[in-house]
């Protein structure tokens, strides 16, 4: 159970979670996409991979190859404060390139939602280790049930699967000894809470 349970925090690294929130928006809500060309949401995902996904990744493997990481799991959290700042800066650059395109104000909103995840994960690991695995995860369940709830394009069922995936994601972090049942609590409800509450608002930078 144990590889399986390190498997699944690969795939579903938090690194990964904004891009995969923007294609499952995209493809589960046709109200903020149906008016892009097939080209734009590529290029689209394209960008937002680069630069949520390609930057921090090559941040990470720099930090650890200059000794400031023990390693790129970052077991300490002293570790972390560094890699999420940068983080917190890639996401603001990826949300001023959305800006430039013709999006609906729903992406902005989650977005906005995803950075604040990240700044409120950066303030509490000053004093406290959160998961930031269920940060991610609890984002991106998050964000869809805030458009879920405002546009209702997709059925409930399909979040169901999505929270039965984040359920299996808090066991294997509980299984491989990476948190506490707390932290993984806490890590949903902080990614859930930032991305649902700026997408139902309409809280956008």
């Amino acid at each position: 159970m144990r590889p399986l349970a390190q498997a699944l925090s690969i795939a579903l690294h938090p690194v990964v979670m904004p891009l995969l929130t923007l294609v499952l928006a995209f493809r589960l809500d046709p109200h903020i996409s149906f008016f892009l060309p097939a080209p734009v949401q590529w290029f689209t995902f394209g960008m937002v991979a680069v630069m949520t996904v390609v930057f921090p990744v090559s941040s990470a493997v720099l930090l650890w190859r200059s000794g400031a990481i023990s390693g790129l799991t970052m077991p300490l959290r002293e570790e972390r404060i560094v890699p999420l700042l940068m983080t917190m800066l890639y996401l603001g650059m990826c949300l001023y390139l959305l800006h430039r395109g013709p999006h609906h104000p729903a992406t902005y909103a989650l977005f906005t939602g995803v950075l604040l995840a990240v700044a409120a994960t950066l303030a509490i690991t000053w004093r406290w280790r959160i998961s930031a695995h269920m940060v991610g995860i609890g984002g991106l369940l998050g964000g869809l049930s805030g458009l879920q709830l405002l546009h209702g394009t997709f059925a409930p069922l399909e979040l169901a699967v999505l929270i039965v995936l984040a359920g299996a994601l808090g066991s294997a972090r509980l299984l491989v000894g990476g948190h506490t049942a707390g932290q993984v609590a806490a890590g949903t409800a902080v990614g859930f809470l930032c991305t649902w509450t700026c997408v139902v608002l309409g809280i956008q930078l």
